[in-house]
């Protein structure tokens, strides 16, 4: 798959991940960068803005394109640990890559165990994911499920106390439990979390608002509830 950016390409360097090939732009002048390849004995093809553009399909990429491995998505299996107390971030139907990616470097900062994203009407991993993630995505864990609801039902089994975020709920992320293992549930940019989902949850809690805008776009409401997960 194709990537671009500095931060991105540097942090995929550093996880190792394989290069097929690194494309820079005839005008680059990143001295610290070219540094930083020539240390790490990484070979690169000179190309133009235009073609640059054409691989990067139009987007920004600070001069700087490469062809890598795939991101892989781990088994939820592989993640749970009943030992200890986890974080996750189930988010249902996110269709915006950027906000995956806004999601993905909170979830980096916070350490939080893994996110698990539904295989249909979702985004998937990505170069704007890639991108927004600014390297993040090399270190987080996605876990992709068929079923979100059955991906619930296996959270619960593994004790982990599944929070659903619903702006019509009285009770606030206050009231989450603490010294528990938490799954918080962010839904669709739109429409939220589906009823089914909502159904599943133990609870529904809402970030409280103060001012007259009643919403906040879902990479910040899900920042401010890893946040709050970790209290």
């Amino acid at each position: 798959m194709i990537i671009y950016g500095k931060n991105v390409i540097k942090e995929a360097i550093f996880a190792k991940r394989k290069i097929h090939q690194l494309y820079l732009d005839e005008k680059f002048n990143d001295h610290h960068f070219l540094k930083f390849l020539q240390d790490k004995g990484i070979k690169y093809l000179i190309k133009n803005k235009g073609e640059l553009n054409q691989l990067s399909e139009q987007n920004v990429h600070q001069g700087i394109v490469a062809d890598v491995d795939a991101y892989e998505y781990v088994e939820l299996s592989d993640v749970l640990d009943k030992d200890k107390i986890q974080r996750f971030i189930i988010l249902d139907g996110i269709e915006d890559p950027h906000n995956l990616g806004a999601i993905m470097r909170t979830a980096e900062a916070v350490k939080l165990d893994a996110i698990i994203i539904g295989k249909k009407n979702a985004v998937s991993l990505n170069a704007t994911v890639a991108k927004v993630s600014s390297g993040a995505i090399e270190h987080v864990k996605v876990v992709m499920v068929t079923n979100i609801n059955q991906a619930i039902l296996k959270l619960k089994e593994a004790f982990v106390w599944v929070v659903g975020t619903d702006g019509q709920t009285d009770q606030t992320y206050d009231d989450m439990p603490k010294n528990v293992s938490l799954a918080v549930v962010m839904g669709n940019e739109g429409e939220g979390i589906r009823p089914l989902v909502k159904q599943n949850c133990d609870m529904l809690v809402k970030i409280p608002m103060y001012g007259k805008i009643n919403s906040l776009n879902v990479s910040v409401a899900a920042a401010l509830m890893m946040y709050k997960m970790l209290e």
